[in-house]
């Protein structure tokens, strides 16, 4: 599995966790970095930048979400695409080195992954709307 892939596993991982727990971001993330032994794996930098830039980020993230999920709220949507969504915009509005359709194809298989049938088309939809918005 590509680094990049692994990193955004982990931060889903964590927003996950965080999610359920209803606990901020950082400090599951700050539990998380603890657990790992040493010698650290190289995706956890990107994995800290991802979940760190959601959190700052999260309410304009959470706005586009609930803005272009057509028929959905973000309360309805399974706790996984919610949280692969919020990855994928965080990497579409503010990480430059991380082509449109790659941030869209690498939610699109962690979702085909780890959760329903029905996901993989969601996020695809959804995050092809929200990307058209982001370049105009």
């Amino acid at each position: 599995m590509p680094a990049r892939r692994k990193a955004r596993k982990r931060a889903l991982d964590v927003l996950y966790e965080a999610d359920q727990r209803d606990r901020p971001p950082v400090e599951v993330l700050a539990g998380y970095i603890e657990r790992i032994e040493r010698p650290r794996p190289e995706h956890l930098g990107y994995t800290v930048s991802l979940v760190e830039g959601v959190a700052a980020h999260l309410d304009r993230i959470d706005e586009l979400i609930a803005s272009y999920a057509e028929g959905w709220t973000l309360n309805r949507m399974p706790v996984v695409d919610r949280n692969l969504a919020r990855i994928a915009v965080y990497e579409l509005l503010y990480v430059d080195g991380v082509d449109d359709p790659v941030a869209i194809s690498e939610a699109v298989e962690l979702a085909r992954q780890m959760s329903t049938d029905d996901s993989p088309r969601f996020l695809n939809g959804l995050l092809d709307r929200i990307s058209e918005y982001a370049t105009r």
